[in-house]
């Protein structure tokens, strides 16, 4: 099942540690944000700070506008994005703090419950024809341009409108494919 929501969809809502807002995206049936497992979002960071507290969750950090965050996790390991799409996944009970390399950015969050889902990430600066894996549940996001997919069962080709999100239920025994510009593929799956 394919499903594309729309901006006028998407809920702005308070960051968990109070000192931002987020715009979620879409997150699982009944989930609130201190209890789901997955949610999508987009956020701006506009000073340097220490991020929310998610225990118990995998992040998945991708730049998508700006110049760039380094994130240290513990006082130690560092995430250099840099560059558009350049993303960073790491536990969400890190202590991750985000330095700014110059102005604020914009980012795209993916949340998940690690003991219930496992995420895999495809960043496509150009696409064509680039097929789709097997999923459980598969989203779409296109940063600035239509994208356009092809469905394997009916060949059928749905245009895909730039900053919508698009959300593919049950991607098993698929060969679609999508193509277009600078997409964020985000694939989750059920832990076994």
């Amino acid at each position: 099942m394919i499903e594309i929501i729309q901006p006028t969809q998407f809920k702005t809502v308070p960051w968990k540690n109070g000192k931002g807002e987020t715009v979620e995206m879409a997150i699982n049936s009944g989930g609130t944000l201190d209890n789901f497992n997955w949610r999508l979002s987009m956020a701006s960071v506009v000073e340097d700070g220490v991020f929310s507290n998610f225990t118990d969750y995998t992040r998945n950090l991708i730049l998508i506008d700006g110049d760039g965050i380094n994130l240290q996790h513990n006082d130690s390991k560092i995430d250099r994005l840099t560059k558009l799409l350049d993303f960073a996944t790491f536990d969400g009970g890190n202590k991750t703090v985000g330095n700014l390399h110059s102005n604020e950015i914009t980012d795209f969050n993916i949340i998940a419950r690690t003991s219930a889902f496992n995420t895999k990430l495809d960043c496509q600066t150009s696409a064509k024809n680039h097929p789709l894996k097997n999923s459980d549940l598969c989203f779409i996001y296109s940063l600035f341009k239509d994208a356009e997919l092809t469905v394997s069962n009916t060949q059928e080709t749905l245009t895909l409108p730039a900053q919508h999100l698009v959300k593919i239920t049950d991607l098993t025994q698929n060969h679609s494919s999508i193509t277009g510009e600078h997409l964020i593929i985000v694939y989750l799956n059920h832990c076994t």
